[in-house]
């Protein structure tokens, strides 16, 4: 059994910081990508940012330069570091990540339960 926990979302001002993470437990023998994602009512899932096991990142264009993610590979841990936040930022956080479970030859997509972030204006 693979479990990914999210944490950090809540309610923040406009221009303010919130730092999400996710962690990962269970019988795991090796993540790869990891991410971020959110989701608004009624629309797509969409990326928002996503990091390999050694570090390279990738980020959404209406979150470059205000939004930073990062992984602890000791702890199968990302984070999300969310600057400057917009009232369009507000929606549900979702993590996801590619993980080799125990005995196991294939990677499967593993996700969160989601954890919402609001940003009034």
């Amino acid at each position: 059994q693979v479990q990914l926990v999210e944490s950090g979302g809540g309610l923040v001002q406009a221009g303010g910081s919130l730092r999400l993470s996710c962690a990962a437990s269970g019988s795991i023998q090796s993540i790869s990508e990891m991410g971020w994602y959110r989701q608004a009512p009624g629309k797509q899932r969409e990326l928002v940012a996503t990091i390999t096991f050694i570090g390279t990142t990738n980020y959404a264009d209406s979150v470059k330069g205000r939004f930073a993610i990062s992984r602890d590979n000791a702890k199968n841990t990302v984070y999300l570091q969310m600057n400057s936040l917009k009232p369009e930022d507000t929606t549900v956080y979702y993590c996801e990540a590619g993980i080799l479970r125990s005995g196991r030859v294939y990677y499967q997509d593993f996700w969160g339960q989601g954890t919402q972030v609001t940003v009034s204006s």
